[in-house]
């Protein structure tokens, strides 16, 4: 089976991107919205995560009261019509924010792709966000899960990208994953206007404040430290889940055949 590019996009695209935390999530949400077809949104199952979880995250409360509480409502205008009439929806989602009891029929009416970081990175990045995170806060079993359900329902491999070859070769990665996904790479992708948007979420005060100075994709920088001893234990959990996914990552070039 391979990841063949697709042709561009004819109607409107439903574009779900499954990210964990600390993956560049922000920045490629901030790429797509700057298209001007483009209507982005931001981690639009986080009110019901933490209603259900009642996990104590920065500002859970506020969260609460700024979105719609309902999942089923919450998929049903993410797979109807795109908002300000829009050719392009863009749907930034943490994949662990999908939780057990969720439907997942919705998931074959839109285009699924997935973002992904090394485990190490990820967690020392996390961890001075999120102490003490655990196997499900990483997103990676839930992205493999929507992964091989996607892949099942259509018959393909949906796009993976990993954000070290994003910020390597931005222009390349993003140039492959618009056209796997039928779109074409436009410039007004690769930088924006600093600052906070009306379409971030509520959370952005305690979380964005890298990607509020930003105005394009930082360059990779292999993130320094040591990985506290406390923390090898999940990065040995993550590990498998990663490896299924960056097997199937998007690089620059097209490459010839993945396995299924």
């Amino acid at each position: 089976m391979t990841t063949g590019d697709r042709h561009p996009q004819a109607g409107p695209l439903r574009l779900a991107m499954w990210s964990g935390p600390r993956n560049v999530s922000t920045a490629l949400m901030r790429s797509f919205g700057n298209r001007p077809d483009a209507f982005v949104c931001d981690e639009p199952f986080y009110a019901h995560y933490l209603l259900v979880t009642r996990l104590p995250h920065p500002a859970a409360g506020e969260v609460i009261a700024s979105q719609e509480n309902d999942w089923r409502k919450v998929a049903e205008w993410l797979t109807g019509p795109v908002p300000e009439g829009k050719r392009v929806f863009y749907q930034k989602h943490m994949a662990h924010h999908l939780l057990p009891d969720m439907g997942r029929e919705w998931l074959t009416r839109v285009t699924n792709a997935f973002l992904i970081r090394d485990p190490r990175e990820m967690l020392l990045s996390l961890d001075a966000k999120y102490p003490n995170p655990s196997l499900p806060d990483t997103g990676l079993p839930q992205q493999v899960e929507i992964f091989e359900l996607v892949r099942r329902a259509t018959g393909r491999v949906p796009p993976v990208v990993d954000s070290k070859d994003l910020l390597l070769d931005t222009r390349g990665v993003l140039g492959r994953l618009s056209s796997a996904v039928g779109l074409e790479l436009t410039e007004s992708m690769l930088s924006w206007p600093p600052g906070l948007r009306h379409t971030d979420g509520v959370w952005a005060k305690h979380w964005y404040d890298g990607v509020e100075r930003s105005t394009g994709f930082q360059p990779y920088r292999a993130r320094e430290g040591r990985l506290p001893p406390r923390l090898e234990d999940l990065r040995r959990q993550c590990m498998p889940f990663y490896e299924v996914l960056h097997a199937h990552r998007l690089t620059a070039s097209p490459p010839e055949t993945l396995g299924p």
